[in-house]
């Protein structure tokens, strides 16, 4: 692999450094433990070597809001256990909802952009008013502690207030995005048994209008749990006639109450039931404490990301994907939440930029599929906009590429911290992500997370330095889930994390932890090629692959074959280009010089589209089954399963 450049793309200067939250924090914990921390390595040794310390610091330093003080802030688990979650901040009682609902003033909370909605604004004030009215709804139908409250939703405000509403009363909140099939959403729905439904009856992407009445109907139907269906009036058009159990918004919310009797609950309540992406088989219910995630979010947001109440954020997410619920704890901080609600695209790649510019996005999350795209489409958007208020950019989904860094820093803004973030469903949260006092360095993520004790392990259980390995975290974390749904002795929990290395949290990635600073992920490692016994990480392939302008997107698998690996490359051609010979070289030549001769491919073959999960993940593993002649598991997860009839023949 060619070596990574050295030289910082970006640092921060001395008296940001001196001012940052991360810095707040260190001077809060010394004075707190009495040590002195003489950079972020030591902050991050003390972190991960005294659990209890550490935790019990955040929620200090976070001011979390409670009615019952915590015994203990950890206890360890005892030995051999399965699985090694321990005890988290015993006998606390709180509420996830009332800590988000901390602020109650003028400043605005949340801005909302919609395809086919006039945007909204709304005050930290307003917002309280409007899940006080929501939640007092959904009392008044019956909805208490313990009770699944499920939303096919759009990212608009009404999904954060059902939310808030729904756990301000100890209820469970669970979210698709209403792009889900009707199989998607049942077999996710279906499991955890909801006893109310918030559907938008419609939205508009990229230009068109989407009926949702069909899907939610379907839902209501074949969910005898279902007691009410609240209609949330995307777009303004309704299929979807009043009745007992189908009420609109507004009338779950006309009522003059003025105060939340918030319910208080242990640190850890369920507050959120979340889905693997459930590829290979029905999507396993994740079960997230309200205090954990909490804690990791403030530990996230306000170290890690530097948000202040000053900070207007923007994730583009939808919300059946994790970072919404990363997004949405930014009110605990006071920050002003920027929702977008549509397609990145539409009308045209700018107008994220366009948008940022316009309401001064200080904070911008987004993906590396999304600044490809704007590369190879050849926008400058610091040409356009002023974008000098952008003081951070994020990308989650998978690796970002050198030429992703390239492009942001010669193209959007050269002053902006570019913070790669990497972490999951299964945590609600990151292992590693960036930090307003380290450097940017190409390629590379800046560091670990506080309190995660992140490692690479080989197969014989050896943390390595410098090397592609099993990415690990061996010491609890209290974002660990707490269960997950209908799991009798938590033989799917067990078998999803912890069986790899027996007892220890396995997540799945191949990373590279590096001894001059930073993290690589090289990729699934259950989507690992093994030609000739040499393991190389999808992404590997792909960053080198995707930057090529000929080629728009690629998948590629691994197919067992006489004891060895034929390693097969997929790409969709750009302009409509066709995949010739000269094309094919031109191709493994590129990663050939930018790799090594094992990491080109055996076969390349041209495809019309890649099939990605809803989220947006490349789905490997159906691909190499489908080509192997077996089913490709659950396709109800695949956002466009008709692409997968490309590989039949093959």
């Amino acid at each position: 692999m060619p070596q990574i450049n050295k030289s910082p793309l970006w640092e921060s200067s001395p008296g940001e450094i001196e001012t940052s939250n991360m810095t707040r924090f260190a001077q809060f914990a010394e004075r707190k433990t009495g040590k002195s921390f003489a950079g972020y390595s030591d902050l991050y040794a003390w972190s991960v070597n005294n659990i209890s310390e550490f935790w019990e610091a955040i929620w200090q330093f976070g001011e979390v809001i409670f009615s019952r003080p915590y015994r203990q802030a950890f206890t360890p688990p005892p030995p051999n256990d399965r699985i090694p979650r321990g005890n988290w901040f015993g006998g606390a009682g709180l509420n996830f909802a009332e800590n988000l609902l901390r602020f109650r003033d003028n400043r605005i909370a949340i801005i909302s952009y919609s395809e086919g909605r006039d945007p909204v604004r709304i005050t930290y004030r307003e917002l309280y008013e409007r899940v006080v009215r929501c939640a007092n709804g959904l009392k008044e139908i019956g909805v208490g502690p313990q009770d699944r409250i499920a939303g096919l939703v759009t990212n608009i405000p009404e999904a954060i207030i059902a939310m808030l509403a729904a756990t301000s009363l100890g209820a469970v909140w669970s979210s698709c995005s209403p792009d889900f099939g009707i199989e998607g959403a049942l077999s996710r729905f279906g499991q955890i048994r909801p006893k109310v439904l918030f559907a938008v009856n419609s939205y508009a992407y990229n230009g068109k209008h989407y009926d949702c009445s069909g899907k939610i109907n379907n839902i209501a139907n074949n969910i005898d749990t279902l007691e009410k269906i609240i209609i949330i009036h995307g777009d303004g058009r309704s299929n979807i006639e009043e009745s007992d159990r189908f009420i609109t918004w507004d009338k779950l919310c006309d009522n003059d109450s003025m105060e939340i009797e918030f319910a208080q609950m242990p640190f850890d309540h369920p507050v959120y039931i979340m889905y693997s992406s459930g590829t290979t088989g029905k999507p396993k219910s994740i079960v997230h404490g309200a205090g954990g995630t909490l804690l990791q979010h403030i530990k996230e947001l306000q170290l890690h990301t530097n948000l202040r109440r000053d900070s207007l954020i923007m994730y583009f997410t939808t919300c059946g994907w994790m970072m919404w619920n990363w997004l949405v704890s930014s009110l605990q901080s006071g920050a002003g939440l920027f929702l977008f609600d549509g397609s990145p695209g539409w009308p045209d790649l700018n107008v994220l930029w366009k948008t940022a510019r316009d309401e001064g996005i200080t904070i911008f999350g987004t993906s590396p599929k999304f600044l490809t795209s704007c590369q190879k489409s050849g926008i400058r958007p610091k040409n356009d906009f002023d974008l000098s208020k952008l003081e951070v950019i994020l990308s989650t989904g998978s690796p970002l590429s050198e030429e992703n860094y390239k492009w942001v820093y010669a193209n959007v803004n050269e002053d902006v911290r570019l913070s790669s973030i990497a972490g999951g469903t299964d945590i609600i949260s990151c292992f590693m992500l960036g930090n307003p006092n380290l450097p940017v360095l190409s390629g590379k993520i800046q560091c670990l997370g506080l309190g995660m004790k992140v490692e690479a392990w080989d197969d014989s259980g050896r943390a390595v330095i410098d090397e592609k390995a099993e990415l690990v975290c061996s010491a609890p974390f209290p974002s660990m889930p707490v269960y997950f749904w209908n799991d009798p002795d938590n033989i799917k929990y067990y078998s999803s994390y912890f069986n790899y290395f027996d007892g220890v949290w396995r997540h799945g990635d191949f990373i590279e932890i590096c001894s001059s600073g930073g993290i690589i992920i090289h990729g699934r490692s259950d989507a690992t090629l093994n030609p000739g016994g040499v393991r190389i990480g999808t992404s590997e392939i792909y960053s080198i692959v995707e930057a090529m302008y000929i080629i728009e997107d690629s998948i590629i698998v691994g197919i067992p074959k006489d004891g060895d690996v034929v390693v097969m490359l997929f790409v969709v051609m750009a302009d409509g280009k066709e995949l010739d010979n000269d094309l094919i070289n031109e191709i493994n030549n590129t990663i050939r010089e930018n790799a090594t001769p094992r990491h080109v491919p055996d076969i390349i073959k041209q495809i019309d589209e890649v099939p990605v999960t809803i989220s947006g993940k490349k789905v490997e593993l159906a691909v190499a089954k489908i080509i192997n002649g077996k089913a490709p598991g659950n396709i109800s997860a695949i956002a466009n399963p008709e692409s997968l009839e490309q590989f039949r023949n093959i």
